[in-house]
């Protein structure tokens, strides 16, 4: 529910629920009713007022089936800019896909290196 979420984003953040109003310019009583879900369908200007402070948005507020943000955003902002960037400048996806495998051989590789170094340190023979 709407309320239940509201009502967790605002304790991560350490807000009471006078506080949390005052910064989103909501009523008290009224994001009390929502948080106990006396009330279950706030407009669209009450969840943008209260999804601000709350470092959230509005979408993630009213899909009740998924469980945290990073469900709802698959690629953050900053990947989002990385991307577009990569791909005006002529990478296409072989060329990505390309990329992914030598970063995971590079990993594979420095993995596989210290445990050599670390069985080593052990007198262990590898």
């Amino acid at each position: 529910m709407i309320g239940e979420r509201i009502k967790k984003l605002r304790m991560e953040k350490g807000y009471s629920i006078t506080q949390l109003a005052a910064l989103a310019g909501i009523s008290k009583s009224y994001l009390s009713y929502i948080e106990r879900d006396l009330r279950n369908n706030p407009s669209l200007e009450f969840l943008g007022k209260i999804a601000k402070p709350l470092d959230t948005t509005i979408e993630f507020l009213l899909h009740e089936n998924i469980e945290n943000e990073s469900e709802m955003k698959l690629i953050d902002e900053e990947w989002q800019k990385l991307l577009n960037h990569a791909i005006n400048n002529g990478l296409n996806k072989e060329d990505f896909q390309t990329l992914q495998e030598f970063f995971i051989f590079k990993h594979w590789k420095e993995k596989k290196k210290m445990n050599r170094l670390i069985n080593e340190k052990n007198g262990e023979n590898y």
